[in-house]
């Protein structure tokens, strides 16, 4: 069983960063791909990016390459999302999530485990 909680969001301005974080239980965290999604209101929750269990493969939504950063620190058991230039279109409650020895699944029913969430609001 793994628990994730995540931190960091908030309110910024257009342009602006917030830097997003997600700490895991258990002492098999390495072994766990991990993934960021959203969820704005009113629609579906939407891949954002992920990392592979080894950390040697990110993968990222097309709307966010080049502005966000997913990173990983084993030693922590945290993974990291680097948001930057965000856009109001950027709002939404991120997720982080954790698949079992996975690849980095763009996929949510990939994941075995979900952290609570965190609001990222970005005004214009």
């Amino acid at each position: 069983q793994v628990q994730l909680v995540e931190s960091g969001g908030g309110l910024v301005q257009a342009g602006g960063s917030l830097r997003l974080s997600c700490a895991a239980s258990g002492r098999t965290f390495s072994t766990y791909a991990m993934g960021w999604f959203r969820q704005a209101p009113g629609k579906e929750r939407e891949f954002v990016a992920a990392i592979s269990w080894g950390g040697g493969s990110t993968y990222y939504a097309d709307s966010v390459k080049g502005r966000f950063t997913f990173s990983r620190d084993n030693a922590k058991n945290t993974v990291y999302l680097q948001m930057n230039s965000l856009k109001p279109e950027d709002t939404a409650v991120y997720y982080c999530a954790a698949e079992p020895y996975g690849g980095g699944s763009m996929a949510n029913f990939e994941y075995d485990y979900w952290g609570q969430g965190t609001q990222v609001t970005v005004s214009s």
